[in-house]
């Protein structure tokens, strides 16, 4: 390299300046770019050796690279100073623009602090501008766009030792030596760009890969799921609508996949199940409900919904699993009848019987100073009622409302027939029954049972309930019916009753006996049976014995 004192650079010299900053900045590589800054200033600048020191996250500082002395190179290569001791350095000396020299008289303080060092030896200088073994010249590397060098981010340190000539740099030495720091630092920063770029698209491609298995794996779990499954749409006009079905679901519902795609789940599921559905969509969970089939049958499902978010645009989808529960729900409702319904005939049991009466009632009540009111202005005895609930009774063809939700059950007037309307209770009780059960046996009598619960069922209408009391006592509840309809249809089931009945293989007669009860409110169940049973007695005890049973 030139001299100060030459009136002229060489074209040669500022050719291969150039040269090793375009290499510097081609490298392949961060820790390429990094050798190549320390070879640069060996091989251009004329020094005879160069160690590249970079920040680290942590903020020290550690020789990333050197050149110019393989014996230094093995043995400083990766060590570490503390930043505040490259500090101390950088804030010492004479500052040469972006440089700093710190010449053997002041150095001396810094030989025994953590810095990794190497010393040439060599003799003491001759001259004033004769290079020392002692003195130590910096590069600082700031980051790049930084006007002024030292107020921005420090990169890292240029560190060198002993020009080839001998001398301490004079003004060209130390403009190319710095020019050559802030394209370094240039090209560091580039490659770390460029290594950054990398990693990011080795993670990018990575994840990809992991996204595009996970996809598949998502496929085959979807299409090969024992159970169904579906995707669903959320949101917007067509919200609910069925975009995607696994052959399992197609199976379950025989429909084709192509058709399924033409429906949302609001129209295969239940009428009576809808509300159901459309809490279950709308906050994801789980619900029981009903699904059509293609041949118009229904089959129970376990429906367990969820939502599938978008980071950016909120919720976009529902991912169904549909279990069939069918056989489980059958089982189910099997146990249930089996608690709520006699065994030998199939009817409503005593405590099926009382809950369907109880729903009817109400323990009435009112506000002090009503029922007086009531009582007077109607001639009814006060009576209580649970608070939300409502009390009405007919009188001159009007209602009385105190409450809301239920409409109130009343009674015919005892003694005539004023045209009301209200809830029969028919209390039966098998004549000779047991006659014939001590004669022909028990499975003769469960016959008999059987068959007059057929004719009890058979003699009512639909939504009347007949129910077996226990024994050979049977209940029936009437709704709507007047005191002159309740005895016709005490008259006709009575006449079904004593029909002859086949029992084991021989013809039997049994009679009937009914009483006559009325539910209103302000009764309890056992009150009302109660009431219809001593009715029931009345009756019996009021015909001839010879008249009680037929044949």
């Amino acid at each position: 390299m030139e001299t100060e004192s030459e009136p002229y650079v060489r074209l040669a010299s500022l050719r291969q300046l150039h040269q090793v900053m375009a290499d510097m900045n081609t490298a392949r590589s961060l820790a390429d770019t990094l050798q190549s800054v320390a070879d640069g200033v060996v091989g251009a600048l004329g020094y005879e050796m160069a160690a590249v020191n970079l920040v680290r996250q942590d903020g020290d500082l550690v020789v990333a690279a050197f050149s110019g002395n393989s014996a230094a190179e093995s043995l400083i290569t990766g060590r570490v100073g503390s930043r505040d001791s490259w500090d101390r350095r950088l804030n010492m000396g004479e500052q040469w623009g972006d440089l700093v020299f710190i010449p053997h008289t002041e150095g001396w303080v810094l030989d025994d602090d953590d810095v990794p060092q190497w010393y040439t030896d060599g003799p003491a200088p001759r001259f004033e501008e004769e290079w020392h073994p002692s003195d130590r010249l910096f590069a600082p590397m700031y980051t790049p766009g930084v006007q002024g060098g030292s107020s921005g981010e420090l990169l890292g340190v240029i560190s060198v030792d002993r020009p080839r000539n001998g001398r301490r740099p004079g003004a060209w030495g130390r403009e190319a030596l710095q020019m050559y720091a802030f394209q370094a630092a240039i090209a560091i920063s580039n490659a770390r760009l460029r290594a950054n770029m990398q990693r990011a698209l080795v993670r990018l491609e990575r994840d990809q890969q992991a996204l595009r298995a996970s996809e598949e794996s998502f496929r085959q779990a979807f299409e090969y799921a024992p159970s169904g499954m579906a995707i669903a749409e959320m949101g917007g006009d067509q919200h609910g609508r069925i975009l995607r079905t696994n052959d399992a679901l197609c199976r379950l519902l025989g429909r084709p996949a192509s058709a399924m795609r033409r429906y949302s789940f609001s129209d295969l599921v239940h009428p009576e199940d809808i509300g159901t559905l459309l809490r279950t969509s709308a906050e994801g969970g789980r619900a029981e409900l009903r699904l059509g089939r293609r041949d118009g049958s229904y089959v129970w499902v376990s429906l367990r919904n969820s939502v599938v978010a978008d980071a950016a645009d909120g919720p976009r989808f529902l991912l169904t699993h549909v279990e069939d529960i069918e056989e489980r729900k059958r089982r189910e409702l099997q146990l249930a009848h089996r608690a709520s319904h006699d065994s030998l005939t199939g009817l409503p049991n005593s405590a099926e019987l009382r809950s369907r009466l109880s729903s009817r009632l109400c323990r009435r009540q009112a506000q002090p100073g009503v029922l007086e009111s009531l009582d007077a202005a109607y001639g009814h005895p006060a009576f209580e009622a649970p608070t939300g609930h409502g009390f009405d009774f007919a009188q001159g063809g009007e209602a009385f409302d105190g409450f809301d939700h239920h409409v109130h059950t009343i009674a015919p007037e005892d003694g005539r027939d004023d045209g009301t309307k209200g809830l029969a209770v028919l209390f039966c009780d098998l004549d000779g029954f047991k006659s014939i059960n001590d004669r022909f046996g028990h499975n003769a009598g469960d016959a008999v049972l059987i068959e007059v619960a057929r004719r009890l069922s058979r003699g009512v209408r639909d939504g009347d309930t007949v129910a077996r009391l226990g024994g050979d006592e049977f209940v029936i509840l009437a709704d709507g019916l007047g005191k002159a309809d309740a005895q016709d249809l005490a008259v006709r089931l009575r006449n079904e009753i004593i029909q002859p009945i086949r029992a084991e293989g021989r013809a039997v007669r049994v009679g009937a006996s009914f009483g006559i009860g009325w539910a209103h409110c302000g009764m309890t169940a056992d009150e009302v049976l109660k009431s219809a049973d001593e009715r029931m007695y009345v009756e019996k005890r009021s015909r001839p014995k010879q008249h009680r049973r037929a044949g």
